[in-house]
């Protein structure tokens, strides 16, 4: 299961390199095209929708490399016992966030397909199409949170800790 689970997570983070690839290359090909006079309508619109999957495809790669921004200042000063709670109480509760965000944006990807609405650019794309990559990396997302909820329920989650805080300046 854990082989399957890191699977899924690396599955989403390769598919959210690819459309940031992809945003480069719409960005690219605007800025190209401008000098010699070949336009590509909608171009800026396809590289926000790429620009948008890459950041939700990415959440739950990133958060299993406990590479999300944490205020840990109350836990470092909390007993170990109390600590356990504080981490399982924000785990249940980004659970329960990370499911209503799922659950709501695949809801809005399938009635934009129900009710057949398109972009009000000049791309006039399904919207459907590029949310269904804001509802697929929720719902990875979600499986990351309820990951780390049972991990840290049975004891098994592991904490990276940096040495010395950072300094940004």
């Amino acid at each position: 299961m854990r082989r399957a689970l890191d699977r899924l997570y690396d599955a989403a983070a390769w598919l959210a390199a690819l459309f940031l690839i992809g945003t480069l290359a719409m960005v690219l090909m605007g800025i190209v095209g401008r000098p010699i006079g070949w336009y590509v309508p909608g171009t800026d619109a396809y590289a926000g929708y790429c620009m948008a999957a890459s950041g939700f495809l990415a959440l739950a790669h990133t958060l299993k490399r406990n590479e999300h921004i944490r205020v840990s200042l109350v836990l470092e000063r909390s007993p170990s016992g109390m600590r356990r709670g504080l981490e399982l109480w924000a785990l249940a509760v980004a659970t329960l966030l990370a499911a209503a965000f799922a659950w709501y944006s695949t809801r809005l990807a399938f009635q934009s397909w129900q009710f057949n609405d398109v972009s009000t650019g000049t791309d006039a794309t399904p919207l459907w199409i590029p949310q269904i990559a804001m509802a697929a990396g929720t719902l990875v997302l979600f499986v990351a949170f309820v990951d780390e909820l049972v991990l840290e329920w049975r004891g098994a989650r592991t904490r990276s800790t940096p040495a010395e805080a950072l300094h940004n300046e």
